[in-house]
């Protein structure tokens, strides 16, 4: 994600979440099943010793299996530690969304195939507002509790570990509903347009959209079935699969993620849109989606997008996914935001200056390689995502008529021990200064001072390695360090961990004279 700034140009700029037949053939797949797809969540188990199960004794008293219990409700991460659920894992989310008009609450539904990685008696899906009509769990109606933003699903029977099983959540989806930050972020969960929306989920705006496992750790692919009235195009994260006529002349269209996809990075938006389509490196399908008043005005930045991924691939390989595209935002959203495979950027950036639109256009790019295809760990490696995307964007600019690139890190190396005190070190953010500058300017300093330290090739073996080694798979920052130390031949944790969790920054490598500014209370 981008953000507008207001520092004075050169400066760091900041940026911007089955009845009766049924159980009996659960019961047949038991011996071969019980065992599998069970898995401890992501921070551990957070529930207590006595919720976690113990064998329960069958008709002759032997053990048969553990006890029923309730899933966690949530994965526990430090810093928004009721976000993604416990006790199972999402398989595949089908959603559909019957579109009406803007800012008018419409029917929807949410398919939910999941794996059970315990004995569940009960489990929890993120879902916050909206109007909630029914939930069923293969089939059968179930017990659905609102408990904050959380929805506390208890099936008619338990759901054994290691057993598939499918929600489904009827409910009337309200696209007014947004929340608010004081980071870059400000505005997150539907965007409304003139004529439809757009969604902007990050951080944890999802559970706004549809009920969902949200946390960037955990990711499903998505199918989307979006209906819309006559006039109306609906688009989604991936393949546009079918476009389907309905009664009244509305119009049915199913897009498939391809990929899993972490919640905060899905994308739906309806509108007056034209698809303006054109080619990338190696034939790559770049398809951009536009309000239909905007096409001419934005082509020039947007036709750039082939030299951008160009660029990228000579420094970090491949393109991850198989294809990707700008979805112009026609709102007053103040970011860009990385959703998958569609980036959505705003209108006023792709009408405004070359140089801040390609910063904006290639970060939310770069995004697609770290943050999307290699997904964080937890919210505190959040400096892995935005700091290389903020890195790879000022990279660019230098050598596009933009800000130098020592010249931006070494503005934000006089800053960094206020942002330090402010915000946290990189890796070691709260959650209110998530999205602040410390995670893009202040992070890609960390990997500035590390390609300071071991030099260009060195770092470019590192980088490459990285997007490479953990390509759709999930890291952290730990992951990072062993990595980058691998590839150089050296133990670098030191080094690293300085940056990563100094009170104080460290000096930086081959510039002895930078000075960092003193710390204002």
């Amino acid at each position: 994600m981008t953000a507008t700034s207001t520092r004075p140009p050169g400066a760091a700029r900041p940026r911007r979440p089955r009845g009766a037949l049924a159980a009996a053939l659960l019961c047949a797949a038991g011996l071969l099943c019980a065992a599998l797809l069970a898995g401890p969540l992501p921070f551990g188990d957070q529930r207590p010793a006595a919720q976690r199960g113990t064998p329960a004794a069958g008709p002759s008293g032997a053990a048969s299996g553990p006890v029923p219990s309730p899933g966690a409700p949530g994965v526990g991460d430090p810093l928004l530690p009721l976000d993604g659920n416990g006790g199972y894992t999402v398989r595949r989310y089908t959603l559909a969304f019957d579109w009406r008009a803007p800012r008018t609450p419409f029917p929807a539904g949410a398919t939910i195939d999941a794996t059970a990685t315990q004995a569940l008696s009960r489990f929890h899906l993120d879902f916050a507002g909206n109007t909630l009509r029914q939930v069923t769990v293969d089939g059968e109606r179930a017990k659905a509790v609102r408990d904050g933003d959380e929805l506390v699903v208890t099936p008619a029977r338990p759901i054994r570990e290691g057993g598939a099983f499918t929600v489904h959540v009827d409910y009337t989806a309200d696209p007014t509903q947004q929340r608010e930050r004081d980071d870059a972020i400000r505005v997150y969960g539907w965007g409304p347009t003139p004529d439809g929306t757009v969604v902007c989920a990050q951080p944890n705006g999802a559970k706004m959209i549809f009920p969902v496992n949200d946390h960037p750790s955990l990711r499903a692919p998505v199918t989307f079935r979006i209906t819309t009235p006559p006039g109306l195009t609906a688009v989604a994260n991936g393949r546009l699969v079918e476009r389907a006529g309905r009664p009244g002349g509305r119009i049915r269209w199913t897009y498939d993620s391809e990929h899993p996809v972490a919640a905060q990075l899905v994308q739906l938006a309806i509108g007056r849109f034209t698809f303006a389509d054109s080619t990338g490196p190696r034939g790559l399908p770049v398809r951009d989606v536009v309000p239909d008043g905007l096409v001419g005005d934005t082509e020039d930045h947007r036709s750039r997008t082939a030299g951008h991924l160009a660029w990228l691939e000579r420094r970090l390989g491949p393109y991850p996914f198989r294809r990707y595209g700008v979805l112009v935002g026609d709102t007053d959203l103040p970011v860009a935001l990385e959703t998958q495979s569609l980036s959505v950027v705003p209108r006023a950036v792709l009408l405004g200056d070359r140089v801040r639109a390609e910063r904006d256009l290639v970060h939310e790019l770069v995004h697609q390689w770290t943050g999307n295809s290699v997904a964080i760990r937890r919210w505190s490696d959040l400096w892995l995502s935005e700091g290389h995307a903020r890195f790879y964007e000022r990279l660019y600019s230098d050598a596009h008529g933009g800000p130098g690139l020592e010249d931006a890190m070494r503005a934000a190396y006089e800053q960094h021990d206020q942002w330090r005190r402010d915000a946290g070190a990189p890796a070691e953010p709260a959650e209110p200064t998530l999205f602040t500058v410390m995670r893009y300017d202040g992070s890609a300093l960390v990997l500035y001072a590390l390609r300071e330290k071991v030099g260009e090739e060195v770092f470019e073996k590192i980088e490459r390695a990285w997007v490479t080694t953990y390509r759709g798979r999930v890291a952290g920052t730990r992951d990072f360090v062993r990595l980058a130390s691998r590839v150089a031949g050296e133990d670098l944790a030191p080094f690293l961990d300085a940056w990563l969790y100094g009170e104080r920054t460290p000096p930086m490598p081959g510039h002895p004279d930078w000075q960092v500014d003193p710390v204002l209370s």
